[in-house]
Parts: C-alpha cells; sequence; structure tokens
C-alpha cells in the first residue's frame, strides 16, 4: 500500500514514516509540505492512501481533500496532531470526502511513535474497503418476527446512516429542519467515539433542531437530534430505549447502521422514514431492507450528489429504497413525511 504523508512539521513526518516503516506491506510514495504540494503530487502520482494534515500553510488541508478528491479521487486519512481543538475543520474535511480521523503519533524519549497502533488500524481498515464499494457487510440479515410490535399513528421515528462525506450531507438536510420538527431523529455516522462531542456541537451551530450525543438508556425525543458516540453499536430495545453493546462483532465498522437499523426493524413501535446516505461499503444497505420490509419510508442519496456512491447504491440494488433523491432534497421529503 502506497501512502502519501501530507503535514509541514518535520517531526510529525518522521513519526508517521517511522509507523509507516513497521507494517512491511505500506511504504511512502511521497511527502508533501501543504495542501497545494499535496493537489499537485495527487495529480502526479495517486497513492492508495493520503494521510492529510488540517492546519498547514499555502492551503489547508479542508481545501486539499476538496480538490483531491475533485480532480485525482484518492482515500484520505485525516491526521492532525489537535483533533479536538480542530473540530470544525474535521468535520469540513470529512464532509468533503475524507474517511476518518486519527492523531499524530508523537515520538517518545527512545524515538518510538505513541499512537502507532491506533494509525495502523485506521489504515488496514481502510486498505480493506478501498475500491470495494459493494462489499457486504458481515452482519447477518435479522429474521423479522411474523408479529412485528404493534404500530401506533403518533409514534414516528427518523433513522440516518452515513459514512464518507456523511457531515456535509446532514448539515444540507437537517438544516431544512425546523426546529420543533415533530420527530425523533438519530443519525448513526462511522466515526471515532473521541468525536462525537464535537460533531454535535459542530452541528448545533448549523441546525435548528438540537444535537447531542446519544446517551445509554434514553428514549428518543422531538426536537433532538441523536448522535451514538461509541466504539461499540447502538440498538434501539424492546422498551424504545437507545443503549450500546459490545455484541455483536462482526459488523466492521462500530456504530454500525445495519446493527442499529435491523434492530429498529425489530422494535419501535410506530413507522417513520429511513435514509441512506453517502458512505464507502455497503453497511447500512440490509438494515434499510428490513425497515423497508417493516413498512419505514426508505430513502437513499442519489449517486450524484454522494462523495461514495457504495452505501447508497449497495441498497437501491437490493430494493431497499423507495425513493431515490439528491441531499438536498431530502430534508424536504423528511417534512413531506410527518
Amino acid at each position: 500500500m502506497r501512502i502519501g504523508i501530507i503535514n509541514d512539521l518535520g517531526m510529525a513526518v518522521e513519526s508517521l514514516r517511522r509507523v509507516l516503516l513497521t507494517d512491511p506491506a505500506f511504504s511512502v510514495a511521497w511527502i508533501a509540505k501543504n495542501g497545494q504540494e499535496a493537489v499537485d503530487r495527487c495529480a502526479e502520482d495517486i497513492p492508495d492512501l493520503v494521510l492529510m494534515d488540517i492546519m498547514m500553510p499555502v492551503m489547508d488541508g479542508v481545501e486539499a481533500t476538496r480538490r483531491i478528491m475533485r480532480q485525482s479521487p484518492c482515500p484520505i486519512l485525516i491526521v492532525t496532531a489537535s483533533v479536538t481543538g480542530n473540530s470544525s475543520k474535521v468535520f469540513e474535511a470529512m464532509g468533503a470526502g475524507a474517511l476518518d480521523v486519527v492523531a499524530t503519533p508523537v515520538l517518545g524519549s527512545f524515538g518510538d511513535p505513541k499512537g502507532g497502533e491506533i494509525l495502523l488500524d485506521k489504515i488496514r481498515k481502510i486498505g480493506r474497503l478501498s475500491g470495494m464499494n459493494t462489499i457486504r457487510a458481515k452482519v447477518a440479515e435479522p429474521v423479522v418476527e411474523e408479529k412485528a410490535p404493534a404500530k401506533t399513528s403518533k409514534n414516528k421515528l427518523v433513522v440516518i446512516g452515513c459514512s464518507t462525506g456523511g457531515p456535509n450531507a446532514l448539515i444540507q438536510i437537517l438544516s431544512v429542519l425546523p426546529k420543533n420538527f415533530p420527530v425523533p431523529i438519530v443519525v448513526i455516522q462511522h466515526m471515532d467515539e473521541k468525536f462525537g462531542e464535537g460533531l454535535a456541537g459542530w452541528m448545533n451551530n448549523q441546525i435548528s433542531l438540537t444535537a447531542k450525543v446519544m446517551s445509554d438508556g434514553e428514549f428518543p425525543k422531538p426536537g433532538e437530534v441523536l448522535f451514538p458516540c461509541t466504539n461499540y453499536d447502538a440498538v434501539l430495545t424492546r422498551g424504545m430505549t437507545l443503549t450500546y453493546t459490545k455484541e455483536p462483532q462482526a459488523a466492521f465498522y462500530h456504530p454500525s447502521v445495519d446493527i442499529f437499523f435491523n434492530s429498529v426493524a425489530q422494535c419501535w413501535r410506530g413507522d417513520g422514514t429511513a435514509v441512506l446516505l453517502t458512505g464507502m461499503g455497503a453497511d447500512g444497505a440490509q438494515g434499510l431492507l428490513a425497515l423497508h420490509k417493516r413498512g419505514f419510508h426508505t430513502i437513499a442519496q442519489d449517486k450524484e450528489t454522494s462523495v461514495v456512491f457504495g452505501m447508497p447504491k449497495t441498497a437501491i440494488e437490493l430494493g431497499a429504497a423507495d425513493t431515490v433523491l439528491p441531499v438536498e432534497k431530502i430534508g424536504e421529503e423528511l417534512l413531506k413525511n410527518l
């Protein structure tokens, strides 16, 4: 796996280089000192993965991500020294197409990079997904009980699943909804647990609804957008409350869209709308199908507005989507289906 490093700090570059050298499957394709250099290098030689810093001279990582994904698309992992301090920039970059974010490993007193294993794990995961937009999630399709929970017309729920490009897509959808939107919303965004609070805070600056991290045991409430923040999974229980679970472990991503959607199909005593947005892989496609069979109105984002047309494409191929829409029309569709 050939990897490009973009960072203006020599110490950070050396730390990243040492981490990559610990795995013979990885090699450094090239090094760039700012975003403009990265755009130029990608145009000349597209690597298998780019490790992109956020704060750099000449051109920052957000704009560089945007241009690379437009001109020379390739997987991008944000690697930055100050993740929490640059949370808005991180989410902008993820909205532009970056796959994930991780803290830059720091060289220890003996020259060993601390945090290297976390970075390597992220790289290996991206390597397994890259170029595999039709990969099937390793989660068995649930058997929905013949006697599904009784529906009540008053109980509605909106569930949304997304990955690569998700933050920006969510803003376009949720900013259309008024503060008194009468239906609870739960969003499963593929993201490391340490960034959940930052994502909710970033959302709150741009939408009228209240975005917050999901608490274990809480009930979805109208006017709130809940984001599970965990390296495990989120599920809906028979008691209609939300909880975190370590099982099943077969899901590739945590939190898993499939696992959450499937739990809603089995446990929600009502109806609602399910949305599957841009993302690499196929997580959420089987879950959207389960909700479709339960009578939820199901929506998939279209190819033209998806940063990566993997998750919604698989759902469409399964016949799980009632409607396929550009992202800017999905908020209006949610309002129509109150």
